[in-house]
């Protein structure tokens, strides 16, 4: 956390010492006073002058659709600035930024996933945010790793607006109060567990579900620098604290309280079933849990190991500014607008998800808990070697289940996302 604070005041006077720069150098025709260089030249007294209109993409579902014509008309009323949206499917923007953009024919703002930020980068989309101290002061206002997620080489391109993790859904019928530790929870599921019933399960094959058990001794996935850029070259799948950690998810298995092969889905069907009293899954399951438990469902954040909250991983979306708009700095100013607590609040209201936005405050007892985790949630790497990850660790979580040496398999599978990342780079 402390290196992580001190990414964060970096990237303060990196964006102050950008903007200043990229004021000093600009036309300042429609500026009142351009006598020039003095001490009381600032970034707050260099705004650019108004856009008529401001173009936004946003995600083609009619619920978030509607929350953004909502907030960008509250954003118009205030600034004087028309909003056009056009409806465009998230997981293709990148495409048609990669068409139009050059052209002139793009948004000034586009929403993206943020673990696509490392070939955002490379295609050269997004711009380097140019942050004031103000804009920079009410960013830190907003979920630390969110942000986080949305830089890349230490450099700031984005502003988060959802963050999405998952928490622990327990059968009220089965187990009446939430675990602390993980060692209640595992003495639990040893209690519960008999014949057809299971006291707990998950994904235990799926290095998403099983990030925060792989580092609760400590394990990682890739080293971070200072300026929170990854180190590739640092693996920590293997070391042994994640060996530690590994063989404990191996001994879920060892001691009969899951089945070998157990899916997400195999558990989903269980649990609606009630005939499993735990099970690990994101928002996204309530809708069927609370159709098939009704008053019995109950949603916790995950359990604490010696005295820490176990970090789950998450998943953030946000807005990022065109590298070629004319408008950075009100585009930036619709980002901020758009994601902060009154507009994140009517998002959750309208379509459902998440603010990355800490201020926001969350009623839905079902979905309190699930906001109350993506506080204790490191986004998934952004960059493009993470893709490299997921096979070999979801393989290994495999042969785990099957009693193979852990320290074996994980160096094994260390050794295969070491290769593919270097093949990468030919």
């Amino acid at each position: 956390m402390l290196e992580k604070k001190l990414w964060y005041k970096g990237l303060l006077l990196l964006s102050t010492a950008g903007l200043l720069a990229a004021c000093g150098t600009g036309d300042n025709s429609d500026s009142e006073d351009t006598s020039g260089d003095t001490s009381e030249d600032t970034a707050s007294n260099e705004i650019p002058e108004k856009p008529d209109t401001l173009k936004v993409w946003v995600n083609d579902e009619e619920a978030q659709l509607n929350a953004y014509d909502e907030i960008t008309s509250n954003f118009t009323e205030e600034h004087g600035i028309e909003i056009e949206i056009t409806p465009y499917s998230m997981l293709e923007q990148t495409e048609g930024m990669s068409l139009d953009a050059p052209s002139g024919q793009g948004p000034d703002l586009f929403f993206q996933p943020h673990d696509r930020m490392g070939d955002i980068h490379l295609q050269g989309l997004a711009a380097e945010l140019e942050l004031t101290d103000d804009q920079m002061d009410r960013l830190g206002e907003y979920n630390e790793e969110a942000v986080t997620a949305f830089s890349y080489e230490g450099a700031q391109y984005g502003i988060p607006a959802v963050v999405e993790t998952y928490g622990l859904f327990i059968n009220t019928d089965l187990v009446e109060e939430a675990p602390e530790t993980i060692e209640d929870l595992t003495q639990t599921a040893a209690d519960l567990t008999e014949g057809e019933q299971y006291g707990f399960m998950m994904n235990a094959a799926d290095l998403y579900f099983t990030y925060p058990f792989i580092t609760a001794d400590g394990g990682y996935i890739f080293a971070q620098n200072e300026d929170g850029s990854y180190d590739t070259s640092d693996i920590g799948l293997n070391t042994p604290e994640a060996v530690e950690s590994v063989e404990s998810i191996q001994s879920w298995f060892e001691d009969g309280l899951m089945p070998q092969g157990t899916d997400l889905e195999v558990a989903n069907s269980l649990f609606m079933d009630g005939q499993v009293g735990m099970i690990i899954n994101g928002p996204w399951a309530i809708p069927d849990y609370e159709t098939a438990l009704g008053d019995s469902l109950m949603v916790a954040e995950l359990p604490s190991k010696d005295g820490e909250q176990l970090t789950s991983f998450s998943g953030n979306k946000g807005w990022l500014v065109n590298y070629y708009t004319d408008n950075q700095y009100w585009a930036t100013e619709l980002a901020l607008f758009m994601t902060n607590a009154e507009s994140s609040e009517t998002y959750y209201d309208v379509a459902g998800e998440l603010p990355a936005h800490t201020a926001v405050e969350i009623e839905d007892e079902l979905m309190a808990p699930i906001f109350a985790q993506t506080k204790n949630a490191h986004p998934m790497p952004n960059i493009p070697e993470m893709s490299q990850v997921w096979d070999p660790m979801g393989d290994a979580l495999q042969f785990i289940q099957q009693g193979d040496d852990v320290q074996e398999v994980l160096d094994e599978a260390v050794q295969t996302i070491e290769s593919e990342i270097s093949l990468m780079g030919q």
